[in-house]
C-alpha cells in the first residue's frame, strides 16, 4: 500500500471520527430514544430483555426479520417510532461518512 493512500485512509478516519464527535448528542439522543420505545413495546408485550433489545435493534437498523412482531396497537406505533429513529440515524452515520470521504478527497488535491 503506497503511503498516499494510508495518508488518504488516516484523513478519512480522523475527519470521520470528528464530525461523529459532532453529531454524538444527536445519535445518543436516538439511541437512547430506541432503547426507551423498545423498553416499552417489551413491556406491552411482556417480553424478556434479550428479546426486546434484539427487537429493538433489528427494528431500527431496518432488517425486520419478523420473527418478534409487536401484537398490541400502542406497540406497533412504538414500533413505527423506533424504524423512523434508525432511519435518521443511518442518515447521520452516512452523511459523517460522505463528510470524512469529501474531507479525504479535498486533502489530497
Amino acid at each position: 500500500m503506497s503511503a498516499k493512500a494510508r495518508e488518504t485512509r488516516r484523513i478519512f478516519f480522523r475527519e470521520f471520527f470528528r464530525q461523529l464527535g459532532v453529531v454524538w448528542p444527536i445519535l445518543s439522543g436516538i439511541l437512547v430514544l430506541m432503547v426507551g420505545f423498545g423498553l416499552l413495546i417489551g413491556r406491552i408485550e411482556d417480553w424478556q430483555a434479550m428479546d426486546t433489545l434484539y427487537f429493538t435493534f433489528v427494528t431500527g437498523l431496518t432488517i425486520g426479520y419478523g420473527d418478534l412482531a409487536p401484537t398490541h396497537a400502542s406497540s406497533r406505533l412504538l414500533a413505527v417510532g423506533i424504524g423512523f429513529c434508525g432511519i435518521v440515524m443511518t442518515g447521520l452515520i452516512a452523511a459523517v461518512s460522505v463528510q470524512a470521504l469529501v474531507a479525504a478527497a479535498t486533502a489530497r488535491k
